[in-house]
């Protein structure tokens, strides 16, 4: 799976996810590096069909009202370490992976993992 992890996050996350076979990037290699704005990470993650890893509730916020970026892995665990991050992460990853097979936006919570699946949305013909 390819990620691209927002800049609140840290570059081991990236790091953690290419070392367990990941294709993954962090904000600071992209051209604007950390200064990058939530609109251009969306635009290099969907053109890159990469998933984008963020605690940021911008993105959240987009991705239900707009579907941007397409797909989005939020990471809701509270206050916690790096240590506790990678941790989190490593013991949780083949489901996080798995669940993206199903749904486009999953959140790592400190006792489960959340998935949502976009619907089209239903209008009413005249």
């Amino acid at each position: 799976m390819k990620f691209l992890v927002d800049a609140q996050l840290p570059a081991r996350l990236a790091r953690a996810l290419a070392k367990a076979g990941h294709d993954a990037k962090h904000t600071t290699e992209l051209p604007d590096g950390n200064h990058s704005s939530d609109t251009d990470v969306t635009a290099i993650a969907d053109a890159e069909d990469r998933v984008v890893v963020s605690k940021d509730a911008d993105f959240r916020i987009s991705h239900q009202l707009h579907g941007r970026p397409r797909r989005l892995l939020i990471v809701a665990l509270g206050n916690v370490t790096n240590n506790d991050l990678l941790a989190a992460f490593d013991m949780h990853l083949e489901v996080i992976v798995a669940t993206f097979e199903e749904a486009d936006r999953v959140e790592i919570q400190a006792t489960r993992i959340v998935a949502w699946t976009r619907k089209p949305l239903e209008t009413d013909t005249i």
